[in-house]
């Protein structure tokens, strides 16, 4: 099966930016949320935290 799929991707010209954009996508959104969750309030962490035991 892979053999399948490398084989056509290699026959699409600049494939090989593909993950590279993909790796560089992942890392933004990473180091977004971790900056968004390092800002957030701490009264708002101890509220959400308590959702998940609520009926």
């Amino acid at each position: 099966m892979l053999k399948f799929i490398k084989q056509n991707l290699e026959t699409i010209d600049g494939v090989s930016i593909y993950p590279i954009i993909s790796l560089v996508l992942f890392f933004i959104v990473f180091v977004t949320m971790v900056i968004i969750v390092s800002k957030m309030n701490k009264n708002k962490i101890s509220e959400l935290e308590k959702y998940p035991l609520e009926d």
